[in-house]
């Protein structure tokens, strides 16, 4: 059954290969292109919605807004952000910072510490471009001292409570004293502490977010009035998507560097962080065989589309992503009682109720919500709009 037909392309739902062997997208750089494989759909007006959204909540709070790009990846969606007033990015690697740069961004904060062997790319990308470094260790810098042709800006990682990498946040002096080591070279321009409470992403509720986030806030700022203390003027930047979207405290902050909100996913919305109609991001997959005796679809949609990251249902059940049915709007809300029970390498199991199950034949097209858009937007390395515009990415 047909169900939408734009002047850009058709976009179908439930559909039977058998009684519609013709059915096809069209696509508007590349003629009549069928859909028959797991294809990355982008409501591009929710995306819209949840990049105003966080751009107000900046705005409101006075603190820079400089959004991490490794959800989207792509020149596109970054054009929409500087519709939105963006004038600044987060990246995490020197390809995706020459990437953006190409792409006419000028301002780029590479969020992962340095790796001493791209320094050639790193000199070539800060002639070009306010380019801003991670550091955490006294050898990186004294090699940044020696070797950077141009000023590039320091930020010092803090661990916070991730405990994942950086300086932890109590430690005073070795952050005071890594700062005076960036301030012995001139090319080195010390910027301030960069956090993330990638530690978030495990809370329970919205309250337990909150706590994370407010607890790591309370040592940021004595580590930020310690180095007033020492004369040093220092910037804050923090930056998890999960407390991004639901705190008002920004105490002693100056910047922000969320990412996955401008396409969330199954894992924000289980957190708390969004609800599932914000979720911006759907992956159309056709469905392959039926198994009866288990009430299980199976779906060409496996760990090489989505990852294998999953989330814990209310019954203790593993979900790797939330099943939904696609309409001429984009798509509908989770499925009740169907999702991802389980992905191997291209399939995935689905464990679908029983009405949806008798109403669902090989050759259907049905949508999943991803448990994480990060990863799956870098794994099909291009998604299209409802609108059918094909939005290609930096990965290589």
């Amino acid at each position: 059954m047909i169900i939408e037909r734009s002047t850009s392309w058709f976009l179908f739902s439930k559909i039977h290969i058998s009684e519609y062997p013709a059915y096809f997208l069209l696509l508007p750089k590349f003629n009549f292109m069928k859909l028959s494989k797991p294809t990355l759909l982008l409501d591009k007006k929710k995306c819209l919605a949840n990049i105003s959204r966080m751009k107000a909540k900046a705005d409101k709070y006075g603190l820079h807004f400089r959004p991490h790009s490794k959800t989207h990846q792509s020149a596109e969606v970054g054009k929409w952000l500087k519709d939105a007033g963006v004038s600044a990015i987060t990246v995490s690697s020197v390809s995706m910072a020459s990437y953006f740069a190409r792409a006419g961004w000028t301002d780029i904060t590479i969020a992962f510490p340095v790796n001493p062997a791209e320094i050639g790319q790193i000199n070539r990308l800060a002639h070009h471009i306010r380019l801003n470094l991670l550091v955490e260790n006294a050898d990186v810098v004294e090699t940044l001292g020696r070797r950077l042709t141009t000023p590039a800006g320091m930020f010092i990682k803090i661990d916070a409570g991730y405990h994942r990498t950086g300086i932890p946040v109590e430690a005073h002096r070795e952050v005071l004293t890594l700062v005076q080591t960036i301030n012995r070279f001139p090319l080195l321009q010390f910027k301030g502490l960069l956090a993330h409470n990638g530690h978030t992403y495990h809370a329970a509720s919205v309250n337990e977010i909150k706590h994370i986030h407010d607890e790591s806030l309370k040592k940021l700022s004595v580590l930020k009035s310690f180095l007033k203390q020492q004369h040093i003027t220092t910037e804050l930047s923090i930056g998890d998507t999960p407390s991004m979207s639901v705190t008002d405290n920004f105490t002693d902050v100056d910047e922000i560097r969320p990412g996955n909100f401008v396409f969330y996913d199954v894992m924000q919305a289980q957190l708390g962080s969004c609800g599932y109609g914000d979720i911006a991001v759907a992956m159309a997959c056709p469905v392959v065989a039926k198994h009866a005796g288990r009430q299980e679809l199976v779906i060409h949609g496996g760990a090489v589309h989505f990852s294998k990251d999953s989330v814990t249902g209310p019954d203790g059940n593993r979900i790797f992503g939330k099943v939904v049915t696609l309409n001429r709007n984009g798509w509908s809300e989770p499925v009740d009682g169907t999702y991802v029970k389980s992905l191997s390498q291209e399939h995935g199991i689905i464990r679908a109720t029983e009405d949806f199950f008798n109403q669902t034949k090989p050759g259907d097209f049905i949508g999943v919500l991803p448990v994480h858009s990060c990863l799956t937007v870098n794994l099909m390395r291009e998604y299209f709009t409802l609108a059918g515009e094909k939005i290609t990415t930096a990965v290589t």
